[in-house]
């Protein structure tokens, strides 16, 4: 019988937990581009908005944590980008934007680096 590692199980465990924030943020981004569609009154908007601010609201938790292994500078960038995005969905929700296009960009970059 194979028995894996400890390092194994550990490296497949962060590239599963990768794979699985990469699929959030392909559904959060899918629901941004049908809400740019829709506009930022429609309800798809308000779907795509929520998710978003809990996906980084979660993922700020995360990276705020001590037991977070990303290098710290990495880890502050990303709690930075979080932030913004978190802000820029309650402007879109309040009515003082309707730009998802930001939105959609910056969670395909981050989507995209989990690789």
């Amino acid at each position: 019988m194979y028995q894996m590692s400890y390092a194994e199980t550990i490296e497949d465990s962060a590239y599963d937990k990768r794979g699985q924030e990469k699929e959030v943020f392909t559904l959060a981004i899918m629901q941004l581009r049908e809400a740019k569609e829709k506009g930022p009154n429609s309800d798809e908007a308000i779907t795509a908005l929520t998710t978003i601010g809990r996906l980084w609201t979660f993922l700020i938790e995360d990276l705020g944590s001590d037991e977070n292994s990303l290098p710290e500078n990495l880890r502050a960038d990303l709690i930075s980008i979080g932030l913004w995005c978190v802000k820029q969905a309650d402007k879109i929700r309040s009515g003082e934007s309707d730009d998802f296009d930001g939105l959609i960009e910056i969670n395909e970059n981050i989507r995209d680096g989990l690789n």
